[in-house]
């Protein structure tokens, strides 16, 4: 029910949070969903204080073990009971202009699907250029009808299926990505390690040479062709971290069978 009592509005909507120990910016980010009649917080692993504040919001919590991202993030969506789902991490804020977007697009809705435009920030800094690939995109298919959308298998950024026409709304979600430069650094050694056993696993292993390829294809594309020069140091970090990506992967992948003498 919405936090009124006065019960949903047309379409219901949950908001589903997925989380492991955000304690610092959970509160933030679920107060920014009290407009969702129904807000779900999956917990994996959490030791912090998570659980007491989600449920300090009324949220219905899940809390659990999953290795995978995918499984995890589905956990949340089968907990949903609402018409509609906006999916929204610990490190998001919407906005009330998007609040009030959402409600108006879900309530006259054809399509099952909607593409959330996202304003993405290193720090207080918001950085509008030379985002893409892990570092972070333009838009996500956040809002979406319940049944439209389910993620695949893997670690980090699996694949997902979208069932359903898309649309575009035009306010954007707030996304705080990492904190600071070293922040952004941390968070491509930790997915770089994900996505080296995901590659073990699925036996999608890239050659040297086509890593090394890639440093320079996804480098221009940040750095050139998604207008990262504009962002000043910011954007040299965002090209740099993109073009280290596949290579990072290719090493540890390839070094992880070592021992030492």
């Amino acid at each position: 029910m919405g936090s009124d009592g006065s019960g949903p509005k047309g379409p219901s909507l949950s908001a589903v949070v997925v989380a492991r120990n955000e304690e610092a910016q959970l509160a933030a980010c679920l107060e920014t969903l009290r407009f969702a009649d129904e807000i779900v917080v999956v917990l994996d692993r959490s030791t912090d204080r998570s659980a007491e504040i989600a449920r300090g919001f009324g949220a219905l919590v899940v809390e659990g073990g999953w290795e995978l991202e995918g499984p995890r993030r589905n956990a949340g969506l089968d907990a949903c009971r609402c018409d509609w789902i906006i999916e929204v991490d610990a490190d998001e804020r919407v906005p009330p202009d998007l609040a009030g977007e959402i409600r108006t697009a879900i309530a006259g809705a054809t399509g099952n699907i909607f593409l959330v435009p996202m304003a993405n920030h290193v720090g207080g800094h918001f950085v509008r250029h030379g985002w893409g690939a892990y570092n972070g995109v333009a838009a996500k298919p956040m809002l979406f009808r319940a049944g439209a959308k389910r993620w695949g298998a893997g670690r980090v950024h699996p694949r997902i299926t979208l069932d359903g026409m898309r649309g575009t709304l035009s306010q954007t979600m707030t996304h705080y990505v990492d904190r600071d430069v070293s922040d952004m650094f941390r968070r491509l050694n930790r997915y770089t390690d994900l996505a080296a056993l995901d590659a073990i696993d699925a036996g999608e292993v890239q050659s040297l040479s086509h890593s090394l390829r890639r440093i320079f294809s996804r480098g221009w594309k940040s750095y050139v062709a998604r207008r990262g020069y504009r962002e000043g140091a910011y954007g040299v970090a965002l090209a740099t971290f993109s073009a280290l990506y596949p290579l990072l992967i290719y090493l540890k992948v390839a070094t992880q069978g070592e021992k030492k003498p």
